[in-house]
């Protein structure tokens, strides 16, 4: 399944996704974010990814390494 494109969607807090197979799927990033063990600075990152990079939150969400991805933005933090 090629991706035609990914774009972050502000009226549903969403990723939408369009494929050449004729599928629209949306990831809610509500729902994709709530069980994630995360800082306000990994938050913050996470939602700059969203909306400047939403094929790459797209890819973290289905292959489940968001929680991997908040540990190092949250381990690049400096005390």
């Amino acid at each position: 399944m090629n991706i035609i494109y990914a774009k972050y969607n502000i009226y549903h807090n969403s990723i939408d996704i369009a494929t050449t197979a004729g599928y629209f799927l949306r990831i809610n990033c509500w729902e994709a974010e709530k069980d994630l063990k995360a800082t306000p600075c990994s938050e913050c990152a996470l939602n700059a990814l969203a909306i400047d990079e939403p094929l790459e939150y797209a890819h973290l969400y289905f292959d489940g390494n968001m929680q991997m991805r908040v540990d190092a933005e949250d381990s690049l933090e400096l005390w």
